[in-house]
């Protein structure tokens, strides 16, 4: 966890620097195994696009996967059409009826010219008896899960009123014996890639709010050093590499500032400074140790780890100084505090008798939820639609991702078969 990282980064420093800037493609992609589902799912029917057999995969399987997989909607046995019923066919609302359907998509892929397809689908609602909209995309053999992933967004949308996140990213580090790998993928666990490789540890990846960047600690020059690497063309520049530990790296929702826990000063305290490494202003000033800053979604607060009053707990403060306020008050050992996208919860890592549990504060009510039911809970990450939470925790003495609602009722386990996984982070929207 970051707060013990902090007090003990020598652990760390491990083998030889073996570094790769340019992406590859990962040799294992995540699988998800769905352990707990909502109450009340809301039946969907999607049938199989018109045509879609001549793409590599089964659009209409990948729409069905992502909407079961949030938990919210339960997909139906189809019945093989033939032919199969398109957007522009008569619908039997009755017959969906009776099948138990409430919301029901048809489609169909066509084959163009210039050797690309269009996929067109429209979104019914059963009960109403009433056409809820469509929309045609163009696509090259492959970009099919990424208009899979669209469509599926377009459906919870339409049906739930907040947006989806089928079509975001997530990175996360995998190791593989010695080597290490900061990877991402959909946030299905498919179409995984490294952006880094090494034989020194990597940790703390967080997204830029633009998700064009990623900023996150390496170890490969036998010390922390926090980096901000470009997804877009590979490069990557040193944000803070100061005397001591440089950790724990936040982005301002602006894009603009990177809160971080530096040591330079003595002691592990918080700092602002440029994403290019300037302008650095020290923000903390305790004898404790203070790490893993998050922004608050209004840019006005840090919310942090710190000792300062014997035990880890979360703190918060301006961002234009002040004094700091605790926040979590139950039990005494709290860390790895995440804001949700509204401000309005915030997720953490709680000491829970012997587990380290992920749990989730309503700031208003000052209500506590445990969320998950493992032992050894780290790096909690929300989805950008704030229903889901991404997290590590350990299963069989190796690292898994496990993504919990934020209710508690829905829960998945992501895993790669030959490899520890850590340190997640879950992407932004991407307009």
């Amino acid at each position: 966890m970051e707060f013990a990282r902090g007090i003990m980064p020598a652990l760390y420093l491990l083998c030889a620097m073996l570094l790769a800037l340019v992406a590859a493609p990962a040799a294992a992609q995540l699988t998800i195994e769905i352990t707990g589902a909502g109450e009340k799912r809301l039946p969907v029917a999607i049938v199989p696009l018109a045509g879609e057999g001549a793409l590599p995969a089964s659009i209409s399987s990948i729409v069905r996967a992502d909407l079961e997989r949030s938990g919210v909607f339960r997909g139906i046995e189809i019945p093989l059409l033939q032919p199969h019923p398109t957007e522009t066919s008569r619908v039997d609302y009755a017959e969906w009826r009776a099948r138990l359907a409430d919301a029901l998509v048809l489609g169909s892929v066509a084959a163009r010219p210039d050797g690309k397809f269009e996929v067109r689908f429209r979104l019914f609602d059963v009960v109403k008896q009433a056409a809820m909209g469509g929309v045609a995309y163009t696509l090259t053999r492959e970009q099919v899960r990424a208009t899979a992933h669209r469509i599926a967004d377009y459906v919870y949308e339409k049906l739930t009123g907040e947006k989806g996140v089928f079509s975001t990213k997530i990175a996360f580090v995998v190791k593989r014996g010695a080597i290490y790998e900061l990877q991402i993928a959909d946030a299905d666990g498919e179409n995984g890639f490294f952006v880094l490789r090494s034989n020194e540890p990597i940790l703390s990846p967080v997204w830029s709010p633009d998700g064009s960047q990623l900023a996150y600690v390496s170890f490969e020059q036998k010390k922390p050093i926090v980096y901000v690497h470009s997804l877009r063309d590979g490069r990557r520049r040193v944000a803070a590499n100061f005397k001591g530990s440089n950790s724990a790296p936040a982005w301002s929702p602006d894009g603009n500032t990177l809160a971080v826990s530096l040591s330079r000063e003595g002691g592990s305290q918080l700092f602002l400074l440029n994403p290019d490494g300037s302008n650095v202003r020290r923000l903390t000033r305790s004898s404790a140790i203070d790490t893993e800053p998050r922004f608050s979604p209004d840019g006005q607060f840090l919310y942090f780890t710190s000792d300062r009053g014997g035990t880890p707990q979360v703190y918060r403060m301006p961002v234009a100084g002040g004094g700091a306020q605790r926040v979590t008050f139950e039990g005494s050992y709290n860390v790895s505090p995440r804001l949700s996208p509204d401000g309005r919860r915030l997720a953490f890592i709680h000491r829970n008798n012997d587990r380290y549990q992920a749990a989730l504060l309503d700031l208003e009510t000052r209500q506590m939820q445990i969320l998950t039911d493992s032992a050894r809970d780290e790096s909690p990450s929300f989805a950008p639609n704030g229903r889901m939470i991404l997290l590590a925790t350990v299963i069989g003495g190796r690292g898994v991702l496990s993504a919990v609602s934020a209710d508690g009722r829905v829960k998945q386990r992501l895993s790669v078969t030959a490899g520890d996984v850590r340190e997640p982070a879950w992407g932004p929207f991407i307009q």
